[in-house]
């Protein structure tokens, strides 16, 4: 397993997190705020509305689906399929939302109904693109998470023009072949897939085993941390619901559900090495996950036109 340098993860892990602006002409916005462009001075009241309305300031259900809506959104872009003639989506652009009616019914997306029409309705009263709203509410959802980092946000995302292709979003019942195939046509190397899986420490599964409706990832659900690297490493022997179902796998203890995507990654010989690596080192899962993130946000879009907004992550 190759690795990057640390001189070059510094470098690409600074481009995440949000730089000092100069406080020469900034611009000044709602509650005695500012920022260095106007631009972004409507984040803070997108934000304000998102933490006070809906995430109610904590990593909840809500601010789970909102993280899970912002990759949704973005791995739905395939320069293959467009190389064949076809459209292959337009990566980080929303179409989840303005194509909700066509989307929320590929098998994938099952469960991100309430969430995309809470982020709808956001969107639309402050006047955002619907890209922008999914990558903006996926980083303040971290945020909000205990050791949770703070993410770069890039705003001025231009509308989705068509609904993405099903089968875009890899499942959990898919081999490693298939989802290192299916992340690096969109643009993520094997590391960064596996970078961008801890938000599994984070996350409930609701549709995998209907009969256990909220049943978390980890032990731990509300703590951005390793632990879910070290225990999807443990040897399985119990089954948290009714019976084994698509995509699951036995579990080291009765009170957490394994992916079987998960247990499949953390031992194939392609990707082990690094699961193993964010296992053992806290700060590195946390500065991989945001430089993934970040790179995930711009997924088929021209970040040359797109304003830096990091500042109003809380």
């Amino acid at each position: 397993m190759k690795f990057s340098t640390l001189s070059t993860l510094s470098l690409v892990y600074a481009t995440t997190v949000a730089a000092t602006p100069s406080f020469s002409q900034r611009a000044a916005c709602s509650k005695g705020r500012t920022a260095s462009s106007a631009t972004c001075c409507v984040w803070y009241n997108v934000l304000d509305d998102l933490q006070a309305n809906l995430f109610e300031h904590q990593c909840g259900d809500d601010a789970h689906d909102a993280l899970r809506l912002s990759f949704h959104d973005a791995i739905g872009y395939s320069p293959k399929l467009k190389s064949q003639g076809q459209f292959g989506g337009g990566g980080a652009d929303g179409s989840l939302i303005k194509f909700g009616a066509i989307e929320l019914e590929y098998p994938s997306n099952e469960g991100l109904e309430s969430i995309v029409m809470a982020e709808k309705d956001l969107a639309d009263k402050y006047g955002v693109s619907y890209g922008d709203i999914i990558q903006f509410a996926g980083v303040v959802s971290v945020r909000n998470c205990l050791f949770g980092p703070r993410i770069a946000f890039m705003a001025g995302r231009p509308s989705a023009t068509q609904a993405a292709p099903d089968g875009l979003v890899p499942a959990p019942f898919d081999n490693v072949t298939t989802i290192l195939a299916r992340v690096e046509d969109a643009g993520l190397t094997p590391e960064e897939i596996i970078d961008l899986l801890a938000s599994h420490s984070i996350a409930f599964q609701e549709h995998v085993d209907p009969t256990i409706p909220g049943t978390p990832f980890d032990l731990t659900p509300a703590i951005f941390d390793n632990n879910f690297y070290r225990d999807v490493l443990l040897p399985g022997s119990v089954v948290p619901g009714s019976g084994l179902h698509t995509g699951e796998v036995k579990s080291p203890f009765p009170h957490e559900f394994r992916l079987q995507s998960d247990f499949a990654l953390a031992r194939d010989s392609r990707t082990s090495g690094h699961w193993l690596a964010l296992g053992l080192n806290q700060h590195l899962m946390v500065s991989r996950f945001a430089t993934a993130m970040a790179k995930m946000a711009l997924l088929g879009q021209n970040s040359g036109i797109l304003h830096d907004c990091s500042e109003v992550i809380p």
